[in-house]
Order: C-alpha cells, then structure tokens, then sequence
C-alpha cells in the first residue's frame, strides 16, 4: 500500500450533525466592550459506526449553517485517523465563504469532535493519543464582570481562592470603553483586598482603552500587584500591543481574536505579548491550537488557552510550554450544566484523561440541555 493510502478497513466519518443551545446567564455579565444576558454553544458530534466524538463552540447560532452546509459534506467519508487532513480540506472549503470569525467558530467545533471521535475509537484518552507533556494543568479564575457589584466581585474571587484554593484569578476592566477609569481602580484594589497578597491579579480590557490610558491604569495595577495586563488596547493593533508592552510590569497578554495560524505569527513576530493565548474553539481547533503553541515555543513564550477550559485540557496537557487554562464562569457554568465528566479545579490544577475515559472524557446530558435548545 502506498504512504498516505487508505485501508478499507480504516474507519471513515459516517456523518456530523450539529445542533445550537442558548443558555441564560446567572447575572448580568459584561466586559470592558459589550454586555450579554446569555451564550450559545453549537454542539457538533461526528460519528463512525457506534461511536461519536463531540466539539463545540461559542458563538452565533448562524455557525451551525456552516457546519452542516459548508463543512459536514466535506469531512464525511474521510478517513478518522487523519484529522490534520480533514482541517486542512476545511480550511481551502472556506477560502471564498471567509474563514475567520463565525466560519472558524464551525472548523474549530469539528476538528475538536474528529480528534475526539478518534480518540474515542482508539479507547484512548485524548491526552494519551496527543502524548502527555503533565498531568496537571494550571487553572485562572475568571469572571469579576464590570457589571458585578462590589459584593458580587467579592463573593466570587473568595469563592475560587478560598473555597477551590484556586491561587490566580482574573477581573474585566475597562469599564464602558475605558470611560470608567476611576471605577477601574477602585474594583482593582476592591480584587486585590479579596484575595489577600499570596494569590496573583490579572486584569482583561478587551481592548477598551487608548495606548497612552493603558499605560496610565497599568501603573495603578503594578501598586496593586496585577501580573498580567490583557488586550489593554485592541489586539488587531499589533504596534500599539508592542509598544504598550515596552512600557508597562505587567505582562501583556492577548490572542484570543486569532482565528489563523498567521495571525499567531504575526502577533510573535511583532514581539506584542510576553503570553500567547489562544482558543481552541476559534483558531481552528486542536489542530490549530498544538502549531500556535509551537509557535510561541519556538519564540521562548508560554501559550494560556482562552475560555472553555474542557476543550483545552488535553491539547494544553500535551504540550510543555502552556501556562495555564482560563477557568472562565460563563463557560464552566455552561459546561457542568451540560456535559458529564467535568474536571475539578481544586487546588488550581485540572487532570484530563485521569479518569480514563477516552476522548475528551464528556458525555451530553441531552435532557439536560433540551430546554436550551434553539436548533
């Protein structure tokens, strides 16, 4: 048989189907950018025979027609072992319907379900497949929204530092696109007053404020002892992260927004982030997400995966340079609601594939999640 060939006895993608649940948030939640009351996931399950993998996304509704339209004919009938293929083929499906945004959403939902479905038709943990660089995978709290009260804030950063001795927590700033500077302070040294001096701050902007007002508030954090300054402007500017960077302590940190690899290079390349981040369920799956930890490997920087911390356990487990996954409320909240085999983050660490289920190790709580159901 010639390299690259297919056996007939080589399990192949009978079909993937895809479905679009919104669930309700438990309070107000907002960023330094926008406001949301709720978040859609879309559910994709890729089958072979009697086993089924599953990946997801957060994002619009719409990204299920993606899924089923533009994506779902071209992985079925592939072959399951070559997952690297099928993203690929995704990939050049998508040149002239546009791959970023809302159509990387889809690719990253169904690379993640094929690497699960492969992993599950091995009966291998997916972190045993990818090869184990830990056991362990550091955690961050993440959730202190501009739209919390101070009483709020304060009962949930105690919660993950005293009650699941989680050492590393994270708030938004940035307040109606920087407009609330002051306000940005006093949740600032409120956040710092709640955890006490032995657990790390972080801070997120989402690239609400100016270069020259980054810089102003980073001064404010580093008196409060905040380490990590993320998307203080937005991560399109590329200089203005640069530049921001030179000037401040904290680490500056962004890369959630790349839906290519390129994009990862260029943000290295302009030497813009002390930390690369990025997210499994935009970037273009696990796929993507191994390469852009290569990337910053090679450019001797650790890579933080971003939100849906179930989906980056075992890719962020398999590679030596991940500094830590972003344990953030809205998703985890979401996740235990609706999947079976959630990890525990007490002591701030997770442990994929420790329970040997194979695959990502979740099950769909169906009933659980019908009342959600929007398709």
């Amino acid at each position: 048989m010639s390299p690259g060939a297919r056996s007939e006895a080589d399990p192949s993608v009978d079909g993937v189907d895809v479905s679009v649940y919104t669930v309700p948030t438990d309070a107000p939640e907002g960023d330094g950018t926008l406001t949301w009351s709720s978040t859609t996931l879309v559910l994709v399950r890729a089958r072979s025979g009697d086993t089924e993998g599953l990946g997801y996304t957060y994002g619009a509704p719409a990204t299920a027609r993606v899924v089923s339209d533009q994506l779902a004919p071209v992985v079925t009938g592939r072959c399951v072992w070559d997952v690297s293929a099928a993203n690929e083929a995704m990939h050049r499906a998508l040149r002239n319907a546009g791959r970023p945004g809302v159509a990387a959403g889809a690719l990253s939902a169904v690379d993640v379900a094929l690497w699960d479905l492969k992993a599950r038709v091995l009966g291998l943990p997916l972190v045993r497949l990818l090869g184990a660089s830990r056991t362990r995978v550091p955690v961050y709290g993440s959730g202190g929204f501009t739209t919390y009260d101070e009483r709020q804030q304060d009962r949930q950063l105690r919660a993950w530092v005293e009650e699941l001795g989680i050492p590393r927590v994270k708030i938004k700033i940035g307040e109606s696109w920087g407009e609330e500077e002051r306000r940005d302070r006093a949740r600032v040294a409120e956040a710092r007053r709640s955890i006490g001096d032995g657990a790390r701050l972080y801070v997120d902007a989402n690239g609400a404020y100016s270069v020259k007002q980054a810089v102003r508030v980073a001064r404010h954090l580093d008196d409060q002892g905040v380490t990590w300054f993320e998307e203080p402007v937005s991560s399109d500017d590329l200089k203005s992260l640069a530049r921001i960077r030179a000037a401040v302590a904290p680490e500056v940190a962004a890369g959630e927004y790349g839906y290519t690899l390129a994009y990862f290079g260029h943000l290295l390349d302009a030497g813009a982030v002390d930390c690369l981040q990025a997210d499994v369920t935009r970037c273009g799956g696990i796929t993507v997400w191994l390469r852009a930890a290569a990337l910053a490997e090679a450019a001797g920087l650790q890579i933080s995966g971003h939100c849906a911390p179930h989906l980056h356990a075992h890719p962020a487990a398999a590679v030596p340079n991940t500094r830590h996954l972003e344990w953030f409320h809205d998703h985890t909240r979401i996740e235990r609601l609706l999947f079976d085999g959630v990890l525990d983050p007490a002591g701030g660490s997770i442990r994929p594939g420790a329970s040997g289920e194979p695959g990502l190790g979740l099950t769909f709580r169906h009933r659980a999640a019908e009342p959600y159901r929007i398709s």
